[in-house]
């Protein structure tokens, strides 16, 4: 890994992002914002499992109009996504969100866009340019696709700039994982505002799970990025869980637990697959760092266990379970799983 991009620190709402600040979570609300009571109780659920910044859609005038609302029942930044209508990001200012996403791919009227910037730097609100290359503007034609995400994201970043105004995060987005690295590689190098990183439209859980840790996480691995959204076609819950596994996974975050399940084969002396499900639907919710290693047999069995905060090496139709490196107690299959809660709750 490589030492992470100095990247300029920005302050969103409460939160700080860039610089030396973790990298935070995001995600966005699949509610319609306009049923304020819905969108409400999807980000609080959301704040529960660690969600650290949360976007809304602002299709209409009345959904900037319930920001206000929203923002005042909820404990985490709140974004305003705005399209098209330069209107809907006035609003949204108004309403008090903590910052914008504008596409400078569809708001290309410069005297529109001068006029949300004035708004933002009265407000000292910052302003996300979010480059997708399903929606880039009609000009740099002749370039590859990170090329025209690269320019897109510039040309935006020039033209705040002449409006003295520098509260500034990037991002570039696509569903196509070397596009998508190739253009954060190339703006890293252009830019010292914070970086969001994506993969776009990534798809259902399972393969979304999969593109977003290869993109987002080769990039973290090169010192990019100081805010993900893991992008699902699912409830948002599985985005910030997915990426906070993804920091996890390459020592960048400690949070909530870690669960070690061997993949078992013809040594295993349990039956793991039920024990498992059951220790993780127990773990969910739970914020403390905390790594539960489970194991059917004994070859790694007990080396894991002992490595873990609550371990399982099972054998022979029972089970050892290890507590911080011992031996606590041995245990039938059919009592596992319970005596696993029991050790995870007392710690």
């Amino acid at each position: 890994m490589t030492l992470r991009r100095n990247s300029k620190p920005l302050r969103i709402g409460g939160l700080t992002i860039g610089g030396s600040s973790p990298i935070r979570i995001q995600s966005m609300t699949k509610t319609d914002t306009r049923d304020v009571a819905a969108t409400i109780n999807q980000i609080r659920r959301l704040e529960e499992y660690g969600c650290e910044i949360i976007r809304c859609a602002v299709p209409d005038m009345e959904a900037a109009e319930a920001l206000g609302v929203i923002k005042r029942s909820i404990h985490i930044p709140l974004i305003a996504d705005i399209h098209f209508d330069y209107r809907l990001a006035l609003a949204s200012l108004k309403a008090g969100v903590d910052g914008l996403r504008l596409n400078p791919g569809n708001l290309r009227n410069l005297e529109q866009i001068a006029a949300v910037v004035q708004a933002a730097k009265e407000r000292e609100t910052p302003i996300r340019i979010g480059v997708n290359a399903g929606s880039l503007p009609p000009s740099f034609e002749g370039d590859s696709g990170p090329q025209r995400m690269v320019a897109a994201a510039k040309e935006q970043i020039n033209f705040l700039e002449a409006l003295d105004f520098d509260l500034i995060k990037v991002s570039l987005k696509a569903f196509d994982i070397p596009q998508t690295i190739a253009a954060y590689r190339a703006i890293a190098q252009d830019t010292p505002y914070p970086l969001h990183l994506g993969i776009t439209e990534a798809g259902l859980p399972f393969e979304g799970s999969i593109r977003s840790a290869l993109g987002i996480g080769i990039l973290l691995w090169e010192g990019i990025g100081d805010t993900i959204r893991v992008s699902l076609t699912a409830d948002p819950v599985l985005e910030v869980q997915a990426g906070y596994e993804i920091l996890k996974c390459l020592n960048l975050r400690e949070y909530g637990p870690t669960l070690v399940s061997c993949p078992t084969c013809g040594r295993a002396e349990i039956d793991l697959l039920p024990i498992a499900d059951e220790v993780r639907g127990h773990l969910k919710g739970i914020r403390k760092p905390l790594k539960v290693a489970l194991c059917a047999c004994v070859v790694n069995g007990p080396g894991e266990a002992r490595c873990a905060d609550v371990g399982l090496a099972g054998g022979k139709r029972k089970g050892a379970i290890f507590r911080k490196g011992k031996v606590v107690k041995v245990t039938d299959e059919d009592k596992l799983a319970e005596a696993l809660r029991e050790e995870i709750d007392q710690i």
